[in-house]
């Protein structure tokens, strides 16, 4: 339980920063600007270069492409509807259709299923989850900007491409079958590790309880969404699966249920997307996900 508790203690300390005049109120632009220009970067190419796919985990590491898929259809229809902006929206779809499969998915993983499983945890997280984030992850946080929302869409793309991440992505492909040196991947690493704390730390210097009640339809929609419906509608599709697969879809839906992912939160603020309901998706989803992840645990348990 010690990432939870990391993430509650810097949440805290944000506030606490913020509250006492020790950060500025402008304090939370260089956290994500170090996360999106080094912390990011530096796990997407530490966890790209080694990935080893097996055709048979292709189905955990489908789970975050579907439910990317399936979150922006929701999103865009209920953002029409509820006459949501362009940025709300854009938020909607990249925190609430992202899931936390690391951080807090590999130790709830290991908690409740063994170590052993922590390996189809990876597969989802890495050939998933930061390869959904690094590619129409970020295309879609570049549509939804707040900046030129009706065209564009040159701009839009070189904006993409320098990337920092996404640069990474690709330099990481490039370079898979070149060796480097020992201590490069731990040192990339160490500084994928800061993701967490340093995004936690943003989230609590920004995030304002008062902005409830104006938030209050879209964050509904989004934790509703994240933390009930998406891992709901891939239930039928993963318990659809031969009985000798059973365990891997069990684990998938398990990390289907996970909060909103930090590193999408970060994404869509640096792209102006509704940063105050992106903080609160964050503040509020992860520690309720310490009543929702075990209850999910539960219920697929009982499915067999």
């Amino acid at each position: 339980m010690s990432n939870f508790a990391l993430i509650v203690v810097c949440l805290g300390l944000g506030i606490a920063l913020r509250a006492s005049g020790r950060m500025p109120e402008n304090g939370h632009v260089t956290l994500n600007a170090v996360i999106i220009n080094v912390a990011l970067p530096a796990l997407t190419f530490a966890s790209v270069r080694h990935l080893h796919f097996e055709p048979a985990l292709a189905l955990a590491a489908a789970m975050p492409w579907l439910m990317f898929a399936v979150g922006s259809i929701f999103f865009a229809a209920a953002g029409r509807l509820f006459g949501f902006s362009r940025p709300t929206i854009g938020a909607l779809i990249l925190v609430g259709a992202l899931g936390n499969t690391s951080f807090v998915g590999l130790p709830m993983i290991e908690t409740f299923f063994g170590r052993e499983a922590m390996k189809i945890g990876v597969v989802v997280d890495q050939l998933g989850s930061y390869l959904v984030l690094s590619t129409i992850g970020l295309f879609a946080a570049a549509v939804f900007a707040e900046e030129h929302p009706g065209g564009g869409g040159g701009g839009k793309l070189g904006k993409l491409l320098r990337f920092p991440p996404l640069q990474a992505l690709i330099a990481a492909l490039v370079l898979a079958p070149v060796p480097l040196p020992g201590w490069t991947d731990a040192m990339l690493m160490r500084l994928g590790d800061t993701i967490a704390p340093l995004a936690m730390l943003s989230v609590g210097c920004q995030l304002r309880l008062s902005g409830l009640a104006s938030n209050r339809a879209a964050l509904s929609l989004g934790l509703g969404f994240k933390l009930v419906l998406a891992p709901l509608l891939l239930t039928p599709i993963y318990f659809g699966l031969p009985q000798a697969m059973r365990e891997t879809a069990r684990i998938t839906l398990f990390e289907a249920a996970m909060p909103p992912m930090i590193g999408a939160g970060i994404v869509a603020m640096q792209h102006k997307l509704d940063a105050p309901l992106v903080t609160l998706m964050l503040g509020v989803g992860i520690p309720l996900s310490l009543l929702t992840v075990p209850a999910w645990w539960f219920g697929i348990s009982a499915l067999g």
